[in-house]
C-alpha cells in the first residue's frame, strides 16, 4: 500500500504530463486486467469479453466518486480520507475492507481552468509550436487517468472506474461517442495534442482502454452510472455493450429532463428487484449541481457531481442508505497546499 501512495503522490507532485513509453505500458496493462476481470464482477458477453455491467460486493461499504474531471488533488483527498475509525480510504482498500467506484470522466479541467483551455487554444491553433498551458492541462488530465490506471492495476476487484462521455480521448464519433466542445474546442485539442507528443499508436491504444471500462454499477441498494439512463436497458444489453452503442450513448450522454419516463425507477428493478426498487437510489454525475446532491426520478436518481466542491457519497454495507448521512463533501486541503509547497 504504502508503495501505490508513493506513486500516487508522485504523479499528482510530478511538473509535466507523464512520459510516453511507461504511460504506454501502463494504458496497456491497465486494459488487460480490464479484459480479464472475472465473471462474478463484470458477466461476460457473447464474446467472452467482461460486459458494461460491474456487480459491486455487496458486504463491503462503497465510496462513489463522481466526474473528477483532471482533479488529482480531489481523488487523493478521497484515498486520504479518514473514515469511521481513522483510517484512511487507501488503506482500507488495500486490506480488501471497502470498495471504490468513480463514476468517470477523467479528462477535460473544467470551469477553474476555463482561462487555461482559451489560452491553450490559441497555442492549438499555432500547431502547438508553443504549448506550455497545454501542457499543464495535460499533466492535470492525463495524470489523473494515470493514477486511475495504477489503482485499477493494484486494486482490480475493488476499484472500479465507469466511462463517461469524457472518456473519448480521440474525439470521435460513433460506437456512443461524440466529440466533446465546452469552452473551446477540448475534444479536438487534447486527440491533436496526444497523437502529436504521444503518437497515433498511443491514441488508439489509449483509445482501447476507454473502450474496455464498464458501464454501470450495481451495488447493495443502489445502482450508479456516469449519467441518467436515457431509457430501460436490460440486462442483457449492459452486457453486450458493444453491440449497442445506444446503451454507451445512453448511460454517459443524458442531459436533465432528457430520459425517457420511469427509466430510473424500471432500471432499479430489473437490476435490484422490486421488492429493493422501493428503498433503492440510482447515483449519477455528469450534469453538475450546485449543492452536495439534487434528486430526480422522483427522488431516486441523485446527482452529486459539483465542480467546486469534493462530494461523495459513502454508502454502508449493512442498512438503509440515507442521503443526509451518506453523501459527505470532504475539505480540499491540503493537497494543493503540499504541492505549491514542493520546491
Amino acid at each position: 500500500m504504502r508503495a501505490l501512495q508513493n506513486r500516487l503522490e508522485e504523479i499528482f507532485r510530478r511538473p509535466d504530463p507523464p512520459d510516453p513509453q511507461p504511460f504506454a505500458s501502463l494504458a496497456l496493462r491497465t486494459t488487460e486486467v480490464l479484459a480479464s476481470e472475472p465473471a462474478e464482477v463484470r458477466p461476460a458477453d457473447r464474446q467472452g469479453l467482461p460486459g458494461g455491467l460491474v456487480q459491486l460486493r455487496p458486504d463491503l461499504p462503497t465510496i462513489i466518486v463522481p466526474d473528477l474531471h483532471a482533479r488529482m488533488d480531489f481523488l487523493l483527498g478521497v484515498l486520504r480520507w479518514p473514515l469511521a475509525d481513522g483510517a484512511p480510504a487507501l488503506e482500507r482498500l488495500a486490506s480488501g475492507e471497502l470498495q471504490l467506484a468513480c463514476l468517470g470522466d477523467g479528462l477535460h479541467a473544467e470551469g477553474r481552468a476555463i482561462q487555461r483551455w482559451k489560452a491553450a487554444y490559441r497555442e492549438f491553433l499555432g500547431g502547438f509550436q508553443e504549448h506550455d498551458n497545454m501542457d499543464e492541462e495535460m499533466r492535470e488530465s492525463l495524470g489523473l487517468m494515470e493514477m486511475v490506471m495504477e489503482l485499477k492495476c493494484a486494486l482490480p476487484g475493488l476499484f472500479h472506474f465507469l466511462k463517461g462521455n469524457h472518456e473519448n480521448i480521440a474525439n470521435e464519433e460513433g460506437e456512443g461517442n461524440h466529440p466533446f466542445i465546452k469552452f473551446v474546442l477540448e475534444g479536438f485539442m487534447v486527440a491533436s495534442y496526444v497523437e502529436q507528443f504521444y503518437g497515433l499508436e498511443f491514441l488508439q491504444a489509449y483509445s482501447r482502454f476507454e473502450k474496455a471500462l464498464p458501464l454501470l454499477a450495481v451495488g447493495r441498494g443502489f445502482l450508479a452510472s456516469h449519467a441518467e439512463p436515457a431509457e430501460f436497458f436490460p440486462r442483457e444489453q449492459l452486457i453486450g455493450y458493444r453491440e449497442f452503442p445506444e446503451v454507451v450513448y445512453g448511460l454517459t450522454w443524458t442531459e436533465n429532463d432528457e430520459a425517457e419516463q420511469g427509466s430510473v425507477r424500471r432500471m432499479l428493478e430489473h437490476y435490484l428487484g422490486e421488492e429493493a426498487a422501493g428503498e433503492a437510489f440510482y447515483f449519477g454525475g455528469h450534469r453538475p449541481v450546485r449543492e452536495r446532491y439534487r434528486l430526480r426520478a422522483d427522488g431516486r436518481y441523485v446527482q452529486i457531481h459539483d465542480p467546486e466542491r469534493w462530494a461523495v457519497a459513502l454508502i454502508p454495507a449493512q442498512g438503509r442508505i440515507e442521503l443526509e448521512r451518506d453523501i459527505v463533501e470532504l475539505s480540499g486541503a491540503p493537497w494543493p497546499a503540499a504541492r505549491e509547497a514542493d520546491p
